[in-house]
């Protein structure tokens, strides 16, 4: 995998992501250079309060200019107002949305260059 580039979502199911590059994970982190399965044992992350700047960082670590949070696939993960404010105080454009939607303006932005990474969640 190139590491100036992010890989591309090439499918999605519930409960499975397919990754360039990568293969097939529950829950992604995707980044410039890479990706894999998103532990969210690692931070403690829960559906509420959700997304937190530490489940972030490693995209920010890895490059990523813009970030893609997906909400799942019924809207059931939330993600922390601090999360936001962390990305913004970072100068990092976020996007918010439903996994289908995720993944689709996910592939946009990685099709046109941007240095792209996403936490996406494949279930509820």
């Amino acid at each position: 995998m190139d590491e100036r580039r992010s890989p591309k979502v090439l499918s999605l199911a519930w409960g499975e992501i397919e990754i360039e590059g990568v293969g097939e994970v529950k829950d992604a982190m995707l980044y410039p250079g890479g990706g894999g399965e998103w532990d969210w044992r690692v931070t403690g992350t829960r559906h509420s309060p959700g997304i937190q700047p530490a489940d972030v960082e490693p995209l920010l670590a890895a490059g990523a200019t813009s970030v893609v949070l997906s909400q799942g696939q019924q809207l059931m993960l939330e993600v922390m107002p601090e999360t936001e404010d962390y990305l913004a105080e970072h100068g990092v454009d976020v996007h918010i949305a439903e996994t289908r939607e995720a993944v689709r303006v996910y592939n946009l932005l990685a099709d046109a260059g941007v240095r792209v990474g996403a936490l996406l969640h494949s279930t509820c």
